[in-house]
C-alpha cells in the first residue's frame, strides 16, 4: 500500500515538475557556450580600384575560415510567448586568403581580421509558456564591427599595405530550442544566419605607385551555438 502510494506520488510529481519550468513574461534569461562562426565567403573576383592600374581585374576570389568563441545571449520575455533578445561573443578572428588571382604575390594568405557581431532579435516561442521543451524562431539586426586587420608577414613582403575591410549591416534570422533541467537551468541549441557584406581593401605601391585592390564579400555565415541557460 505504501510502495503505491510513494509510487503515484512520484508519477504526480514527475508529471508537475515540468509545468513550473515556464518562460513567463518578465523573465531574464541568459545563455552562455561555444559559438562557431561558419563563412560561406562568397566574393567578386578582385579589382584594381586606385593607381595607374585602375580598371584591371586580377580575377580570383577571398576566403574566410571557421572560428569558434564563447557566445552570449541575453532574453527578456515581454509576454509569455515573445521575447528580445541580444548576441554578443568574445571576439571572433578569421584569416583572410586570395586564391587564384592573376598577380601571384598576391595568392595566399592576405591577413587576419577580427570582428564583433552584436545582433538584436524578436523572438517568438510557440509551444505553451509551461512547457519543459521550448523551440523558437526569431529575426532582428545585426551590425558587424570588423577591426584589427592584420597583414600576413608574406603579403608584407610582397609589398602590400594598408588592410581594411568595412563593418557591415544586415538581417539575421535563427531558430533555436531550450530544455529545462531545473526551474532555472536550460540546454539552449541555436543556428542563426546573418546577411554580412563587406568591402576588403589593400595598396601595394611595389606594383604600381598608388595602387589599391578591392574585393567584395558576401560572408553571410551560418552560426552555430550550443551551451547552457539560466533564467531568472
Amino acid at each position: 500500500m505504501h510502495k503505491s502510494l510513494l509510487s503515484a506520488s512520484l508519477f504526480a510529481l514527475a508529471l508537475a515538475a515540468p509545468l513550473a519550468h515556464a518562460h513567463d513574461a518578465g523573465d531574464i534569461i541568459v545563455r552562455a557556450g561555444a559559438i562557431t562562426v561558419n563563412p560561406k565567403a562568397d566574393s567578386s573576383s578582385v579589382k584594381v580600384d586606385q593607381g595607374p592600374l585602375a580598371g584591371a581585374n586580377l580575377g580570383g576570389k577571398a576566403t574566410m575560415n571557421s572560428d569558434t568563441q564563447l557566445g552570449l545571449n541575453f532574453a527578456y520575455m515581454v509576454t509569455n510567448n515573445w521575447g528580445i533578445e541580444l548576441l554578443a561573443a568574445t571576439p571572433f578572428e578569421h584569416d583572410v586568403k586570395l586564391k587564384d588571382t592573376s598577380l601571384s604575390a598576391a595568392n595566399g594568405k592576405l591577413g587576419t581580421l577580427k570582428h564583433l557581431p552584436p545582433t538584436l532579435s524578436v523572438v517568438y516561442y510557440p509551444l505553451d509558456h509551461k512547457s519543459v521543451f521550448q523551440p523558437y524562431v526569431g529575426a532582428g539586426i545585426n551590425y558587424t564591427w570588423i577591426y584589427d586587420e592584420q597583414l600576413s608577414s608574406e603579403a608584407q613582403s610582397n609589398g602590400f599595405s594598408n588592410f581594411k575591410a568595412d563593418n557591415s549591416w544586415g538581417m539575421a534570422f535563427q531558430v533555436g530550442a531550450d530544455y529545462m533541467i531545473t526551474d532555472n537551468i536550460m540546454l539552449n541549441a541555436q543556428v542563426r544566419y546573418i546577411d554580412i557584406d563587406t568591402t576588403a581593401t589593400v595598396e601595394n605601391n611595389a606594383v604600381a605607385p598608388g595602387t589599391r585592390a578591392k574585393v567584395d564579400v558576401n560572408v553571410d555565415p551560418f552560426i552555430y551555438m550550443v551551451g547552457l541557460g539560466y533564467k531568472f
